[in-house]
């Protein structure tokens, strides 16, 4: 029974980060089972959705640790965030676009966790004089994990290989968050935003 809901979760997934509004009879279909079981495994779209997003809070948690976010080099601990994070990018993509997450608190507290872990390595990035100081950390945290979410999409529908998934990533977020030679630089970045924001800003799933 472990695999199958393993099965399912993944199957979700690959429904829910496209179409948030998808039948549960959609979601069955995908993991090749019938819909009583998929009720047997979950009762009811909430539990399926709370557990999706669970599934997706705890693989990007298991980036940021495997990436090493909190130690050296932050470019480096970026750029192996970025490897680590686009295998999962669906999850991202549908904890992007499922706003009805974070009305559980189990969900906003991790998410807030995450996010936070992501925000110090920006805040170091600019302590470090690597990242731009005139963008605040909290807006880089949020517009990395946005990308992620739209590599996911992306490969999803055919418009990115996923061979160069992690390439596009890096070379467009970099392009636009490292700071340029010559550019003002502060012996310390101020960040005038709290480190944990809000919940996810609504999105629409492109």
């Amino acid at each position: 029974m472990a695999t199958d809901r393993d099965t399912v979760l993944e199957a979700a997934v690959g429904v829910l980060s496209r179409r948030p509004g998808a039948h549960l009879d959609e979601i069955a279909r995908a993991a090749g089972i019938s819909r009583a079981t998929l009720h047997r495994l979950f009762p009811g779209r909430e539990a399926l959705i709370r557990e999706v997003g669970l599934l997706g809070l705890h693989r990007f948690a298991a980036a940021l640790d495997a990436a090493a976010v909190d130690d050296g080099d932050a470019e480096a601990a970026l750029r192996r965030l970025v490897d680590a994070s686009v295998p999962d990018a669906a999850l991202c993509a549908f904890l992007a676009g499922e706003n009805q997450l974070y009305e559980n608190d189990d969900i906003n507290e991790l998410w807030e966790v995450q996010i936070a872990r992501l925000h110090a390595l920006f805040l170091r990035g600019q302590q470090q004089g690597v990242f731009r100081i005139e963008l605040s950390a909290a807006w880089l945290s949020e517009a990395f994990f946005d990308l992620v979410a739209g590599i996911g999409w992306a490969i999803q529908d055919g418009r990115l290989a996923p061979r160069d998934a992690a390439f596009s990533l890096a070379e467009l977020f970099l392009g636009g968050a490292l700071r340029h030679p010559g550019a003002p630089r502060a012996d310390r970045a101020t960040d005038p935003t709290p480190s944990t924001p809000d919940r996810k800003p609504e999105t629409d799933t492109p």
